[in-house]
């Protein structure tokens, strides 16, 4: 890289709360839920005053904007916090670009075809209310997971680009380490083809764990240096998890400590790295080659990500996946019989959608990431999946 070349960088911050999880922790663990509640609210007031140059992108799942949006828990946390006007200081599109994702979170590899459709499609039934846009150009796929197979229907919904972790991309095209890591590419299955932009794991690490900005600059010269390209380097982590992002005192946490200073140093005329939007870059400079992207997550602690053993690891685990497909597949087969029949009104789609949202709901990723302790949440939601099943068929057979 040239001394006059300046790194791009997109910053993207993953909020998610499991069904539920903010309500039980008001009650149980009380700072806890301040802390997150804090950490959401403290994003739009740090960057206010920094419209010029802050760029923030927001994965927020459909069971946190569930809650969000609920009045008895805005009444609850108003003492705390007024997430009415947390919502709206969202909508800043100078500050923010909203991601899509998926509604309850899922590992979209784990689950079955038919449920992916829902997840994007209830997610953005509620977050085009909410965020008043219409318009969602990213995909951050839960956890990362990511597989080749979901590119034609990311395409069906209009996604331009998805997030994918650097631990998983495989060049198709002659490229360079720099060029790969740093410069948007296509990924192609089927039909279908769709931008694929690539988080940067170990700068990732830092960010989660906490980095002075000196630290940042240094090494995002360093892995640039050799780019004959304007470099994209993207920075992917939670934002209310750890004590980096949820430490209250002023001057301690991520935005103090990194973000603002990184955010003055970028109105200045020696700056070396400027966030940006995503699609503001792909505007301006658009993509490079060709990639595969092996099948595959982010990482979370000590796992790598690559076989969703975080998911997968314990023969409980497996049971209830296979469980989810065996409902997933009676559940759609039945409301296809049911609509065949003519059958899709009254009771029988009451009982058929909610035998649909329990299913999806039990393929939360929190469910299956504790190893087994919440496992029982799932294995309660397809339960009561089943057996609305088992009211509705002998009303169509």
């Amino acid at each position: 890289m040239t001394m006059t070349q300046i790194a791009h960088h997109a910053l993207v911050l993953n909020f998610h709360q499991p069904p539920g999880n903010l309500e039980h922790l008001l009650e149980t663990k009380t700072w806890e839920a301040k802390e997150i509640l804090f950490a959401m609210d403290r994003m739009p007031r740090r960057l206010w005053g920094y419209e010029d140059v802050a760029r923030v992108h927001l994965a927020l799942s459909g069971t946190l904007l569930e809650t969000l949006k609920d009045p008895q828990f805005q009444s609850r946390v108003y003492g705390i916090v007024d997430i009415g006007s947390l919502l709206w200081h969202l909508q800043n599109r100078k500050l923010f670009e909203v991601l899509g994702t998926g509604y309850y979170h899922p590992v979209f590899p784990l689950i079955p075809d038919a449920d992916r459709k829902e997840h994007i499609e209830r997610w953005l039934g509620l977050a085009r209310h909410l965020m008043w846009r219409d318009d969602f150009q990213g995909f951050w796929p839960p956890e990362m997971g990511f597989s080749m197979e979901m590119i034609p229907l990311l395409r069906y919904y209009g996604y331009r680009y998805v997030l994918v972790d650097s631990e998983h991309v495989e060049p198709l095209t002659e490229m360079s380490w720099e060029e790969m890591c740093y410069r948007p590419h296509i990924a192609r299955y089927a039909d279908s083809a769709i931008t694929v932009i690539v988080r940067d794991r170990d700068l990732s690490n830092a960010q989660e764990s906490g980095m002075e900005p000196e630290w940042f600059y240094k090494e995002v010269a360093e892995r640039t240096k050799w780019c004959d390209f304007p470099p994209l380097v993207t920075t992917c982590t939670d934002g209310e998890n750890g004590g980096w992002f949820r430490n209250v005192t002023e001057g301690t946490n991520f935005w103090d400590v990194f973000y603002l200073p990184l955010l003055e140093q970028a109105r200045s005329d020696t700056a070396t790295i400027r966030p940006t939007f995503i699609h503001d870059y792909l505007d301006r400079y658009g993509v490079h080659g060709e990639v595969n992207v092996r099948t595959g997550a982010w990482n979370t602690g000590w796992h790598h990500g690559r076989d969703f053993t975080q998911w997968t690891g314990s023969q409980r685990q497996k049971d209830l996946l296979a469980r989810i497909h065996q409902v997933s597949q009676a559940i759609h087969e039945t409301r296809w019989r049911a609509g065949e029949k003519g059958l899709l009104q009254g009771e029988i789609q009451e009982k058929l959608e909610e035998s649909l949202w329990r299913l999806l709901r039990a393929e939360t990723s929190c469910n299956l990431y504790w190893g087994e302790a919440w496992v029982h949440r799932a294995e309660d939601d397809l339960e009561v999946a089943e057996e609305c099943l088992k009211t509705v068929r002998p009303m169509i057979d």
